[in-house]
């Protein structure tokens, strides 16, 4: 009898478990080795196995034990190593920001650089590329998985190929394959609000849920993302929800997708801008630059954009009817502000049984979310097989 067929099934097994507990370790955060135990319903034998690899890989470390608070010796605690890192990337209509983001989503070495005008793919990489040299001696030590890039537009995430990137005027632009080659790393990219929906399913706001609806607003634009069973839907082209060019208004504006009315054109981060009397705003400052002025100008302003958001929202709870809508960006700041606007808006355009059970929340990780959900395309490969095989 061949035994090849039985050690091939038990490195499968063992590849999975590893994968398990090294997930757990980055998604839910430190844990004790009884509580992995409990988690996967592995033995402890097996647990202190998988720990011991993947501690002599250097992707986990063990802490002192939790405080002791029954019988018997205190497990060890597993933390995800913080020399692991990959680099994500945020590219927006007024700037590129970029980040170092260890396992378990924590953030290090943010970096914003702002332009006056959006430059070329090209361009735009050959700024990823500078902020990445001076960011050498920060990542001594590191073990950097790759870079992603976070990009408002259609994005094939099999090569990382912009199909088209309106607010930026790309087109068929390789933004991943110019990033691997500028940077030297293996490099992804993929639409910024799926990556934004992605984070805040993992670590965020959408954490535990099956199904939610991410909108996204920035300078770019309103981008959307959606999971349904815990995972992105299957389309086509793997363009689906592409939510900010649903209709809102037949008699309005023409969009730089071609149609008139869309959901991004409608409502804006430019007309905000407007109204707060500022050039350019760090999304992570819209909320304190509202506070500071309010007025019954600015409050009817907020009014009206969220009730144009409504009807997009509206579209996006009948088509997917998902536990809750996430909302980022500007536009959580703006729904922060009159929360009972948007809902009431949204409740009387819906039918009982879906305005009953409807949720919507501001996004948890702040503007940080891009960035990880970017930094989490580089860091598939090591989840999915941690030891590479």
């Amino acid at each position: 009898m061949d035994p090849r067929p039985e050690r091939t099934g038990s490195r499968e097994i063992r590849r999975a478990n590893l994968s398990r507990v090294l997930r757990h370790v980055h998604e839910d955060g430190p844990a004790s080795r009884a509580e992995l135990t409990r988690r996967t319903g592995l033995s402890r034998s097996t647990i202190a196995d998988l720990v011991g690899s993947l501690e002599a890989a250097g992707l986990v470390v063990e802490g002192d034990p939790a405080a002791a608070g029954g019988v018997g010796r205190p497990s060890p605690v597993v933390h995800p190593s913080a020399d692991v890192v990959a680099i994500g990337v945020g590219v927006e209509l007024d700037a590129v920001t970029l980040a170092v983001v260890g396992l378990g989503g924590a953030v290090e070495h943010r970096i914003r650089h702002e332009y006056e005008r959006e430059p070329s793919a090209a361009a735009t990489v050959e700024i990823v590329g500078r902020l990445v040299d001076g960011l050498e001696r920060a990542l001594s030590g590191s073990r950097v998985l790759g870079i992603g890039a976070a990009v408002p537009g259609l994005v094939s995430t099999a090569d990382g190929l912009v199909r088209m990137a309106p607010h930026a005027g790309w087109v068929d632009e390789p933004i991943a394959q110019l990033l691997a080659a500028r940077t030297g790393l293996p490099a992804f990219a993929d639409n910024d609000a799926n990556l934004g929906a992605a984070a805040e399913s993992t670590f965020g706001a959408g954490r535990g849920l099956a199904s939610l609806v991410y909108l996204h607003g920035g300078p770019s634009g309103i981008g959307s993302g959606v999971r349904l069973g815990g995972r992105a839907p299957t389309s086509a082209n793997g363009f689906a929800a592409e939510l900010g060019h649903t209709l809102v208004d037949p008699r309005g504006e023409a969009c730089r997708c071609g149609a008139t009315g869309c959901l991004e054109t409608e409502v804006r981060f430019d007309l905000l801008l407007d109204v707060l009397g500022q050039e350019r705003l760090d999304l992570r400052d819209v909320s304190a630059s509202l506070r500071r002025a309010a007025s019954p100008a600015v409050d009817a302003f907020v009014a009206e954009q969220l009730r144009r958001l409504a009807v997009g929202l509206r579209n996006a709870v009948n088509a997917f009817d998902p536990e809750a809508i996430v909302l980022g960006g500007f536009l959580g700041a703006l729904f922060e502000e009159q929360p009972e606007t948007l809902l009431d808006a949204l409740r009387a355009q819906l039918m009982p049984p879906l305005a009953e059970s409807l949720v919507v929340v501001r996004g948890a990780l702040g503007e940080d979310r891009l960035l990880i959900g970017a930094a989490e395309l580089a860091l598939r490969d090591l989840l999915d097989d941690p030891l590479g095989g």
